[in-house]
């Protein structure tokens, strides 16, 4: 019989179709709604590896995070509404940080549906909003079809999470085995010489241009190319919220992160400049400061958009300049152009220097007479790591100290969620991990954040992962608490922690650890957490004073009483 006319179960087309996209590796809660996957992938264990995980939420952080690693979808299984739920998470960071990802959810059989059957939910109107595309699969002839469309979805255009549901009937369906191949997205066409020359004039008129770097599909060749680029044409660059390893910060031509906390000067050069060439960012809301730097619709600047996906162009700014390509095929054309005279190349070149000497300035922390300040955590952690080190985290004040300070040097080596989804740092840090065994991995996390994923630690323990994690504990929600001193001064509520003894918790799951309390102390302890040979924990005393890089807490709320008086 030839293999055309074997048959395959539904949860064995399932296994095949990853096989097919050289899928390695699936994270996972195990469920009774995909037992015949999980069958599938038992016989398949030298070729695809699933990763066990303690919750759904985490499995999809560590899906999205492998997406962002390998440009590929990561791939998660979880069970029904209460594992779907719980994956919903991963799904909206993919969508809002444009990651491919394909989530796999076991659905109640086809003979139940239309009754709100047991873990019943229509996952079309549960993920629409945050998924480029979600389907159920309920033809096992057709799994194939879905799997290969499902990857094409996920990586054309701007990536994207795609949800498949996978009703449990069908996937103890057979069919005969059905022909699959390795889908390959063909690049947007090349731009031509007559689309570039509006960009070449723009270039020319520009005084004092700046190149704002985002988006997720980059090659090491293309942000080469874009780089030179910028370098041949002295357009200062600068990166988008948490996309800083677009460029090496220690580059001349790079003059900052455009985010949260944003270098004051970096943003009065966003509102000075007269030409802003973006590329690959969205220029959301978080990197323009709430629509403020750029006008809407119509900018002051000349604006330069360049986006993979035509409806990204358009949709809240009206640029001088639309452009439809891959990141790579831009940067590659633009790396062919002849250098544009500037109008005035001293002017130009002074700018530039301006601006980096301005972020060089920026980065050097303040004195700050605390016993145990995160800047000083920060710079000796980018004095030790090596380069091509990944640092992950998740959302929180603490994040701040780690954009404004640290100077990433490779790319894909910083993995942060731009939807500033809390709990991202640990499980990013595992996939970082299995990914990347050679390279170190730090996971920089507040003790709020830490403790909504920590439960992963079981996930390092039994997968034998050496990552530092490196918890920030100041005792409470310190965002919150921030913005609660700044409008409602002395009205806390609900973000005072009750935390463990880290150290201990980290013992408890078969980890070292330690705790740091003054500056002098953190240093030799990153030394004896580098060289551990299994994962190590480092718990930072933090006063809860020491608010943010900027504020303290008690000067946040004297000022808002006085500015209320």
């Amino acid at each position: 019989m030839g293999d055309s006319l074997k048959l395959r179960t539904g949860g064995q087309h399932v296994v095949d179709a990853l096989l097919a996209q050289g899928t390695d590796r699936v994270f996972g809660v195990p469920g009774e709604s995909y037992l015949d996957v999980l069958d599938a992938l038992h016989a398949q264990q030298h070729r695809v590896r699933f990763i066990t995980c303690r919750h759904e939420g985490a499995a999809a952080f560590m899906a999205e995070a492998h997406g962002k690693l390998t440009g590929s979808p990561g791939i998660c299984l979880v069970t029904r509404a209460p594992g779907a739920a719980n994956a919903s998470i991963g799904v909206h960071t993919a969508f809002q940080d444009s990651t491919p990802l394909i989530l796999l959810i076991g659905q109640v059989g086809r003979d139940m549906m239309e009754r709100e059957a047991f873990q019943e939910v229509d996952y079309r109107q549960m993920f629409g909003p945050i998924a480029k595309w979600v389907a159920q699969i309920d033809d096992v002839s057709r799994v194939a079809e879905f799997m290969m469309r499902a990857y094409a979805v996920a990586l054309s255009g701007r990536p994207g999470p795609v949800v498949l549901a996978l009703p449990e009937d069908m996937l103890t369906d057979s069919a005969p085995a059905a022909p699959s191949q390795r889908v390959v997205v063909a690049p947007s066409g090349r731009l031509t010489p007559s689309e570039l020359a509006p960009l070449q004039q723009a270039l020319a008129q520009a005084h004092k241009p700046l190149l704002l770097l985002g988006g997720s599909t980059w090659s090491d060749a293309g942000l080469q190319d874009i780089r030179a680029f910028a370098t041949r044409q002295q357009i200062p660059l600068a990166c988008a919220f948490r996309r800083q390893d677009l460029c090496d910060n220690r580059h001349d031509s790079y003059v900052g992160e455009v985010g949260i906390g944003i270098n004051p000067e970096l943003a009065q050069a966003i509102r000075d400049c007269d030409l802003l060439l973006a590329v690959g960012t969205r220029l959301g809301e978080i990197v323009t400061s709430g629509y403020t730097l750029l006008e809407v619709p119509l900018p002051r600047q000349t604006l330069v958009h360049v986006m993979p996906a035509a409806e990204e162009l358009g949709r809240v700014y009206q640029s001088a300049i639309s452009l439809q390509s891959s990141l790579d095929g831009f940067a590659q054309a633009c790396a062919s152009l002849e250098p544009v005279a500037a109008p005035d190349p001293a002017a130009r070149s002074a700018w530039q220097q301006k601006l980096r000497a301005s972020y060089q300035r920026y980065i050097e922390p303040p004195w700050r007479d605390v016993r145990l300040d995160p800047a000083r955590v920060i710079t000796c952690l980018r004095e030790r790591l090596e380069l091509d080190a990944i640092v992950t985290n998740g959302a929180g004040n603490y994040s701040a100290w780690a954009h404004r300070y640290h100077q990433f040097s490779s790319p894909r080596c910083q993995l942060a969620p731009t939807s500033g989804a809390m709990g991202y740092g640990v499980p990013a840090a595992i996939a970082a991990k299995l990914h990347a065994p050679q390279r170190q991995v730090i996971c920089l996390a507040g003790d709020g954040c830490f403790l909504m994923t920590s439960q992963e630690l079981a996930t390092v323990r039994q997968n034998r992962l050496a990552i530092v994690f490196i918890v920030f504990n100041n005792g409470m929600y310190g965002t919150i608490r921030m913005h609660q001193e700044t409008h409602y001064p002395g009205h806390m509520l609900g973000t005072d922690l009750c935390n463990p003894d880290f150290v201990a918790y980290a013992a408890s799951f078969g980890i070292g650890g330690e705790r740091v309390e003054h500056n002098d102390g953190f240093a030799p302890a990153l030394d004896r957490a580098l060289a551990c040979t299994g994962a190590y924990l480092i718990e930072l005393s933090i006063d809860p004073e020491v608010l943010s890089p900027r504020a303290t807490l008690s000067g946040l709320r004297q000022a808002a009483l006085r500015a209320s008086a």
